[in-house]
């Protein structure tokens, strides 16, 4: 499961804005929110790429990064941020 940078934020307990800043002191993140080392980080961050059809404008390419699910925690490692606790599973309790 992939989550875009708002998503990751809101599991690590940060706003989107704070976990880009975070990402972008230590070097995870170019000027354009994107990877800045896309070959070294690929286990963890990809590029999405969008396209779209604007009636005036034709078509309009936009470029995301994407956090994968082990991502989550190697976020939390290289920011020195400590991961919520994940709430127990008392589903399967009768």
């Amino acid at each position: 499961m992939e989550r875009t940078l708002a998503q990751a934020a809101t599991q690590l307990g940060l706003t989107r804005p704070k976990l880009i800043s975070l990402m972008r002191g230590k070097g995870l993140l170019n000027e354009r929110n994107l990877p800045a080392y896309p070959a070294r980080d690929r286990d963890y961050l990809r590029v999405k790429d969008g396209h779209w059809y604007h009636e005036q404008l034709g078509m309009q390419y936009s470029q995301s990064t994407r956090v994968k699910q082990p991502g989550i925690r190697w976020l939390a490692e290289q920011l020195g941020l400590a991961l919520p606790a994940i709430p127990a599973d008392n589903r399967d309790v009768a």
